[in-house]
């Protein structure tokens, strides 16, 4: 199986308000930069929505590092949260409905076509790869076009 690193991060301008997306995705030396932006969004759904068009790219099944600094996305899934809110029909301890549904479903989905491990690494610190990120991430937002 082939192994892929995947680095990715969100930004908002407003929360909610313009957000953006970036992922950097590393294979064999070579690497494949992409971002995106929505209008009125939030920074927790641009984190989450970062590692699904990373996922998206992979042409077949892998296995992916993904490295985020989102403990939202991270957590989710290292504790085993998602795992139980969709067992409870994405309703959280309380029974209240889990935020963001359909991009975690499609997070789900992807994960079980890939062998995935999140990696949690420090937001604005000196990694490179989640530097970079939030560089094609803020540069979405400003570039953002309604």
């Amino acid at each position: 199986m082939k192994k892929v690193i995947l680095y990715t991060d969100g930004a908002c301008s407003g929360n909610p308000g313009v957000g953006g997306w970036g992922a950097v995705l590393m294979f064999k030396g070579a690497e494949k930069r992409i971002s995106g932006a929505e209008a009125e969004t939030t920074n927790n759904r641009m984190e989450m929505t970062a590692v699904i068009e990373g996922l998206k790219c992979l042409k077949e099944p892998c296995e992916v590092e993904v490295y985020s600094d989102s403990a939202y996305t991270v957590n989710a899934f290292n504790e085993g949260w998602i795992y139980s809110w969709e067992k409870n029909g994405f309703k959280k301890a309380d029974n209240k409905p889990v935020l963001n549904e359909e991009l975690w479903r499609e997070l789900l989905r992807l994960t079980r076509v890939h062998n995935v491990t999140f990696i949690k690494v420090k937001g604005h610190a000196d990694n490179e790869y989640n530097n970079l990120c939030d560089k094609l991430a803020t540069t979405a937002v400003k570039n953002f076009k309604a």
